[in-house]
C-alpha cells in the first residue's frame, strides 16, 4: 500500500508575485494535469513550486522569459544577459544551489524561493533538477540527434527527472516505480515534440531521430512545409507508436497507487494518451499546428486508464 502523501508548507505569500504568476500559468497548457484541483491544497502548492522551477529552466532554455530582462535581474545579472540562454542556465544553477543551502544567501528567483521550503520538508535531492537545466544547456548545442538511443538519453534528462520528483513528493518510490515513471515521463516528452514539430523547427531544433528521418525519407525541408507530405506522416506515425508504447508501460504504476495519487498518475498517463489519438486524428499532420486533445477526450482516456490500471497492494 502507497505511504500516504505528506503535507507541503505553503510557499511564501511574497515569493509568488504577478511576474512568476505567468510562469506558472503556462501549467494550464501542458498534456497533463500539473496540480489538479482534488489534490489537497497544500499537495498542489508543492507540485506547482516543482513545476515553477521546471518551466523557469525550460523557458529560459527556450528563449521564452518575459520580456524586459527581469528574470536576469533576480538572478543578480544584467538585463541584457537575459538573451545569452547559457549564461541564464549558470546563473540559474548557482541559484539552485542556494535552495539546497549555498553558502551566498538564500535564493534570489521567486520561483526558487518558493521551491526552497518543499525541498526541506521532502529532503529532495539536487540532481533531478541538474538534470533539466543539463537538458535545456544540451538544447543550445545539440539541434538533431542521430540516433533514437541518443534521444531517449535526452529524455533521461528533460522529462524523466520530473516523474522523479512527483514520486518523491508523495513519498511513493520505489525501483519498480520510478522505471514505471521513467517510460511515461519519456512517452509524455516524444508526444510533446511531435506536436511541436513545428515550432521546434522554427528553434533550429528537430527531434526525430536523424536514423528514422533517413529512413522515412524526410528531410528538414519537408518538416518546413505548410502540411505533412506521406513521407513525414509515415514518420509520425511511426514515432508515436514508440510513445504509446511507452505510456502503456505506465498503467501498471496508476495501479501500484491509491487515491488521489492514483488519478493524478491517471491524468499523466491519459493526457499522454489524448495527445496522441489528437495527432492520430489530425492523420499524423502535425506541421499546420499542435494537434490537442478535446477535454472530453482527455476525461475519457483518464477513464479508460483507471478502468485498466490493475490493483496491487
Amino acid at each position: 500500500m502507497s505511504h500516504r502523501p505528506h503535507e507541503l508548507p505553503d510557499a511564501p505569500a511574497t515569493s509568488l508575485q504577478a511576474h512568476p504568476d505567468a510562469t506558472l500559468g503556462k501549467a494550464r497548457s501542458e498534456n497533463f494535469p500539473v496540480a489538479p484541483v482534488f489534490l489537497p491544497r497544500a499537495w498542489r502548492g508543492g507540485l506547482m513550486a516543482v513545476y515553477g522551477c521546471a518551466r523557469l529552466v525550460d523557458d529560459i532554455g527556450d528563449g521564452d522569459l518575459a520580456p524586459g530582462g527581469r528574470d536576469a535581474v533576480l538572478f543578480g545579472l544584467d538585463p541584457a544577459a537575459a538573451d545569452d540562454r547559457l549564461a541564464m542556465l549558470d546563473a540559474c544553477e548557482a541559484d539552485l544551489w542556494r535552495v539546497f543551502g549555498g553558502t551566498d544567501g538564500p535564493p534570489r528567483h521567486p520561483l526558487m524561493l518558493a521551491l526552497q521550503p518543499v525541498v526541506r520538508a521532502h529532503a529532495l535531492t539536487p540532481e533531478p533538477f541538474l538534470a533539466l537545466i543539463e537538458a535545456n544547456r544540451q538544447d543550445q548545442r545539440v539541434a538533431l540527434y542521430g540516433t533514437y538511443g541518443d534521444l531517449i538519453g535526452y529524455c533521461e534528462l528533460s522529462a524523466q527527472p520530473v516523474g522523479r520528483l512527483v514520486l518523491a513528493l508523495t513519498g511513493t518510490s520505489t525501483p519498480e516505480r520510478i522505471r514505471r515513471s521513467d517510460a511515461v515521463c519519456t512517452g509524455l516528452q516524444i508526444t510533446e515534440h511531435l506536436q511541436d514539430v513545428a515550432e521546434d523547427l522554427g528553434r533550429d531544433r528537430i527531434y526525430l531521430p536523424a536514423e528514422d528521418m533517413r529512413r522515412f525519407h524526410v528531410t528538414e525541408a519537408d518538416l518546413a512545409a505548410p502540411s505533412a507530405g506521406a513521407s513525414v506522416r509515415a514518420l509520425i506515425a511511426f514515432e508515436a507508436e514508440r510513445a504509446r508504447e511507452f505510456l502503456n508501460e505506465g498503467v501498471p504504476l496508476v495501479g501500484s497507487v491509491h487515491g488521489r495519487l492514483r488519478l493524478l498518475l491517471a491524468g499523466f498517463v491519459g493526457g499522454g494518451r489524448a495527445a496522441l489519438r489528437a495527432v492520430t486524428a489530425a492523420g499524423f499532420d502535425v506541421l499546420p499546428g499542435p494537434p490537442t486533445p478535446t477535454r472530453s477526450g482527455l476525461l475519457r482516456e483518464v477513464a479508460a486508464v483507471l478502468r485498466t490500471a490493475p490493483r496491487k497492494g
